[in-house]
């Protein structure tokens, strides 16, 4: 009895597990949304703009093997010079940022892992000010065309957001 019992639970759980991602196999995760968040927060005592965006672990794998034609493994250790080559690259080709109308300078601080997410962080020096930003943001369009990406922004305490569906790819922030 405990062994047809035993049998009868593999038959309903692993594929149920195979399913989600959550069993060793080749299949990857599904996840049913495609979502960045990317936060920009005006320092005014340092006159910077912080930046990070938060997207998919497996989703910007997928697109940097995509474009770079390279073998792409996040969690290398081994290929961490490599990884963030390919991850600033990427984002400064999907990210753009203008202050006043002009195009603010963003320099790579580095990316990180968090469980299935990879925050990637930027800076911007010499923005005393903001009254105007403009954002260009197309990270994962060339994934998916359900990519959304959730733009929140802060100026003077002041937050401000916007929520991009694919194929929108700007949006303009007054402060």
């Amino acid at each position: 009895m405990l062994r047809s019992l035993h049998k009868w639970c593999l038959i309903l759980i692993l594929p149920l597990l195979w399913i989600t991602g959550t069993a060793l196999s080749p299949k990857p995760a599904f996840h049913p949304f495609y979502i960045g968040v990317t936060e920009i927060n005006h320092n005014a005592a340092d006159k910077t703009l912080e930046v990070s965006c938060k997207v998919f672990m497996e989703d910007l794998e997928e697109v940097l093997k995509k474009t770079s034609r390279k073998t792409v493994d996040l969690s290398n250790a081994a290929q961490q010079q490599q990884n963030e080559a390919l991850v600033n690259q990427y984002f400064q080709q999907h990210l753009r940022i203008l202050v006043g109308g002009k195009p603010a300078a963003l320099k790579f601080i580095g990316f990180e892992k968090e469980a299935e997410s990879v925050y990637a962080y930027f800076e911007s020096a010499g923005v005393p000010a903001v009254k105007k930003l403009d954002i260009e943001n197309s990270i994962l369009h060339d994934f998916t065309p359900e990519q959304i990406n959730i733009m929140h922004v802060t100026v003077g305490g002041q937050r401000k957001s916007n929520k991009l569906n694919f194929p929108a790819h700007s949006a303009s922030f007054q402060f």
